[in-house]
């Protein structure tokens, strides 16, 4: 990984600065390369047009002040929601809407359709409902029996 320096400009825009390299790249955005199966491990630092600029295998390993920057910035962006249990469905048939206990708070959603319940890997589940929020089931071994029940009319 080639030296850089980031901060961010008066809009509060991320800015990279490469080593060797006096162009200053604005509107950075940090992308995780996997998401829900490694989500602290690598990391590409995106252009606004869309180029990689810059892989970073161990965001851990950062200095203090840019693994801060990425992130504030990773945070503002990502918002998916961690299913721990699911109290009720209004039908066996879509479109019905869910009632869920989240990592963030209980709350409810539609499912449109069950193709809209997507497997990732063995155990774990992406559920998307009918505004495109994104929800996740980590292991669906970890639900208790009800829920369980309930997603298994859908699968």
């Amino acid at each position: 990984m080639r030296p850089f320096e980031l901060s961010r400009n008066q809009s509060g825009r991320l800015v990279l600065r490469r080593a060797g390299d006096d162009t200053a790249y604005e509107g950075v955005v940090p992308v995780r390369a996997f998401p829900i199966a490694a989500p602290d491990a690598a990391i590409a630092l995106i252009g606004a047009e869309g180029q990689e600029l810059v892989w970073i295998e161990s965001p851990a390993a950062l200095p203090a002040a840019a693994r801060a920057l990425i992130e504030d910035e990773l945070a503002s962006r990502d918002f998916l929601p961690e299913i721990s249990r699911l109290l009720e469905v209004s039908a066996y048939a879509t479109p019905c809407t869910w009632r869920v206990d989240t990592d963030r708070g209980p709350t409810q959603f539609v499912l449109k359709a069950e193709e809209d319940i997507r497997r990732i890997g063995p155990s774990a589940l992406l559920i998307a409902d009918s505004h495109g929020v994104q929800f996740l089931v980590r292991d669906i071994g970890r639900l208790d029996r009800t829920s369980r029940a309930l997603l298994d009319r859908f699968l």
